[in-house]
């Protein structure tokens, strides 16, 4: 059974978002899954990559946000580091030993969905007005291609 559920007031309308958010949401299931077997090698690479994802997710929203103009692009930043602080603050307590994945795997689930409801609501429509223009070419030499390969290989 899924530890958390994709819920229709968390799509933000920009797909390429609602497609990386919903990649997190089932990486944490992976995590639940992991914990449940009691697997901590399965554990720690599901921590690794879910880490490693979320810090990508956050650079390619952090450029799509700069590259429309939204005016708290600074601020949603700090936000992005300071969670990515507590986040690696968890890995580093995983790997001296302790049983992190409870508190991990709670804390991801509250946090995700409070900062794509109220965090990532509030750049949409500034986002949304610039999309059609940074999306438009869909070549390989476009926007949303070269940033995807950028963040994400």
């Amino acid at each position: 059974m899924a530890y958390l559920v994709w819920q229709a007031d968390l799509d933000t309308g920009i797909q390429v978002i609602d497609t990386q958010h919903k990649r997190i949401v089932e990486m944490i299931n992976q995590l639940h899954d992991a914990q449940a077997q009691h697997d901590r090698a399965l554990l720690g690479n599901v921590i690794e990559e879910l880490v490693d994802y979320t810090i990508s997710h956050f650079a390619f929203e952090e450029t799509l946000l700069e590259d429309s103009g939204y005016q708290f692009t600074r601020a949603h930043k700090k936000v992005h580091e300071l969670f990515i602080k507590r986040v690696s603050d968890y890995r580093m307590r995983f790997d001296s030993g302790e049983d992190v994945a409870e508190e991990l795997k709670g804390l991801l689930g509250r946090w995700l969905f409070n900062h794509i409801r109220n965090d990532d609501a509030n750049y949409v429509e500034s986002v949304k007005a610039s999309m059609q223009e940074l999306t438009r070419d869909q070549s390989h030499s476009g926007w949303l291609s070269r940033s995807m390969k950028r963040f994400f290989g």
